[in-house]
């Protein structure tokens, strides 16, 4: 009877034999880790940490469940702000390329967010050099953004902003170099002249952009906020159930009354001696 039990093939219901020990069932790698008590009081709150409610559903916690959805819900909404943001930021450079831009034929389509910014406050660039000559002349028309730079310019560095000194002297070399390094080139002017409606646009469609990116942006930091939240509620249950302790946590999304695009995110936990 004996031989007869030794010799019969393993069929699929026998369980795996340990290669080692040759008696006992064989360990089932990571799936073994995260189910080993032994393991589980940093093997759990890690799991959290990557996949926000893992830990929680290895130990058949059903609020694992709640961070699940919580990370599927602000996940998604991250990535339409983020798009929705880089849309809006393509119909506004555009339009600023094709209108403002368009009759000084410009080589370049793309730069600093600065000077978008800047083109929604004044009609203008201005001239960067106001005389058609050989010579070099900032422009002085304050409605000008370049006008406004070498005002402030003046204002900085002339002793008397109505008189100024000599081009050679050191006050006048001082403004003139700040206003060259922040006045708008020849390659980067533009104008809304006779296009105000659609300069409108354009500082809507800007604002759009801003918003849509900024709610992303705390967006991410709830999706961040989620995945620290669920390491510490599967860590501190690994912690408490080992002293027959219970923990109940609850948590939830809903608007925020300061940013109306944003979510607020709450969390409670009581704890049962």
């Amino acid at each position: 009877m004996t031989a007869a039990l030794a010799a019969r093939p393993l069929t699929a219901q026998d369980p795996p034999v340990d290669s080692a020990r040759g008696d006992l069932p064989a360990r089932g790698g990571v799936w073994h880790i995260l189910n080993d008590p032994a393991h589980a009081r940093w093997a759990r709150p890690l799991a959290s940490a990557v996949v926000p409610g893992a830990g929680q559903l290895l130990a058949r916690r059903e609020r694992g469940a709640l961070y699940l959805v919580a990370e599927a819900f602000l996940l998604t909404r991250f990535l339409g702000l983020n798009a929705e943001g880089r849309r809006e930021r393509d119909r506004y450079r555009q339009l600023a390329w094709l209108v403002a831009r368009g009759a000084y034929q410009p080589a370049t389509q793309d730069t600093a967010f600065e000077y978008f910014e800047q083109m929604g406050r004044y009609v203008e660039s201005g001239p960067f050099d106001a005389d058609p000559g050989p010579g070099f002349e900032p422009p002085t028309d304050e409605q000008t953004y370049n006008g406004q730079i070498w005002a402030l310019a003046r204002r900085t560095f002339f002793p008397d902003f109505d008189h100024p000194p000599a081009p050679d002297s050191p006050e006048y070399q001082r403004a003139l170099a700040f206003y060259t390094a922040r006045a708008i080139g020849p390659g980067f002017q533009w104008s809304w002249r006779n296009a105000g409606l659609e300069q409108d646009l354009y500082r809507q469609t800007i604002r759009q952009s801003d918003d849509a990116f900024r709610a992303a942006t705390q967006n991410l930091g709830l999706l961040l906020a989620n995945h620290v939240l669920s390491a510490v509620d599967a860590f501190v249950s690994e912690r408490l159930s080992a002293g027959a302790h219970r923990v109940n946590l609850t948590t939830g999304f809903g608007p925020d009354r300061v940013q109306p695009r944003s979510l607020a995110f709450t969390a409670q936990v009581r704890v049962a001696f």
